[in-house]
């Protein structure tokens, strides 16, 4: 487990990283180092624990879309 506290992740997470770590298991990585590797994975790719604002967001700003929108619809004009 990490270093932090146990509550600071959904159970989601936990089921992730105790299959992961299954997983690690099973091709003859040591538990301790399963458990490192499977948490370290959940880390990455959900940002870390169940905080507000944690992760990254897949969405983008309305700035964002409205430019992108803009540039392919004047792409074929010139």
């Amino acid at each position: 487990m990490p270093q932090g506290d146990k509550s600071a992740y959904t159970d989601k997470q936990k089921r992730k990283a105790e299959h992961i770590e299954e997983g690690y298991e099973k091709r003859g990585i040591s538990k301790d180092e399963a458990e490192r590797r499977a948490w370290a994975t959940v880390n990455k790719q959900e940002g870390g624990g169940k905080e507000s604002g944690s992760g990254r967001s897949n969405s983008r700003s309305e700035a964002a879309k409205k430019g992108w929108q803009t540039r392919r619809s004047n792409a074929g004009k010139k």
